[in-house]
């Protein structure tokens, strides 16, 4: 499959997955949903792939949905009304799949199922699913040009991109809701302080230091990797 919003390029077994509508800040559409969906299945699946490190073409990471597509932006069937027994017995329905399941969250799943360690480089604005989208990755870097925004306070609505599992287990749930609860631009060093990213990196070091990351890691067997990646994962879903 070729990508209209995405760059997909492996070298020394490392994808780099590049969000590529730069003149749009990279924000997030239904087509890169569909892309992004994609390529972690396809890079779950290819052997020359070891590691994945995910970044945004330009000055941003993603700026959060595109609200300037026509439509519903968020690819919603306005006219369904699903029921939670839809929920329980038809989630695999293509009409459910297409018109009422969160999109960022379908990107997120994509991820999580992935066999592959995921690094993320936020070189830019990663603000709502541009944030969301990113913990489901596994190891966060930020250049000193990053702003992180859990904004969903601002236009009322709940946290998507399943973060309201993701963010409490990476940041703890104080944190993670006083982040939700104001809706705040968080600088680097906010994110750092909250263990939201592992690093600050100069912005013209961010993918290098990511790839350096990236190495140590393709390094071993990808079934090595594999197991504790989905082992940690699905251990800390289950009931205690």
């Amino acid at each position: 499959m070729s990508y209209n919003t995405l760059r997909y390029e492996v070298a020394e077994n490392i994808l780099t997955l590049t969000l590529n509508r730069p003149e749009q800040l990279n924000a997030f559409t239904i087509e890169m949903a569909h892309e992004l969906i994609d390529a972690f299945n396809r890079a779950s699946d290819d052997d020359e792939v070891r590691a994945v490190v995910v970044t945004g073409a330009g000055r941003a990471f993603c700026a959060g949905m595109d609200l300037a597509q026509a439509g519903n932006v968020f690819g919603l069937n306005e006219k369904l009304q699903p029921t939670m027994q839809d929920m329980n017995e038809r989630l695999d329905d293509p009409d459910i799949i297409a018109g009422v399941r969160d999109t960022g969250g379908r990107v997120t799943l994509a991820i999580y199922d992935c066999n592959k360690p995921v690094i993320a480089a936020i070189n830019g604005a990663a603000v709502g699913i541009g944030a969301t989208m990113t913990c489901a990755m596994d190891i966060r870097l930020a250049s000193e040009h990053a702003r992180i925004g859990f904004v969903f306070n601002k236009i009322g609505i709940t946290p998507e991109a399943c973060s309201s599992w993701f963010l409490p287990r990476i940041v703890g749930i104080g944190q993670a809701l006083e982040w939700v609860y104001s809706a705040d631009i968080l600088k680097p060093e906010e994110a750092l302080a909250g263990r939201f990213v592992k690093a600050i990196v100069p912005a013209d070091q961010l993918l290098e230091e990511a790839y350096k990351i990236a190495r140590r890691i393709s390094q071993f067997s990808p079934v090595a990797n594999a197991l504790p990646r989905q082992l940690m994962y699905r251990c800390a879903a289950q009931r205690h």
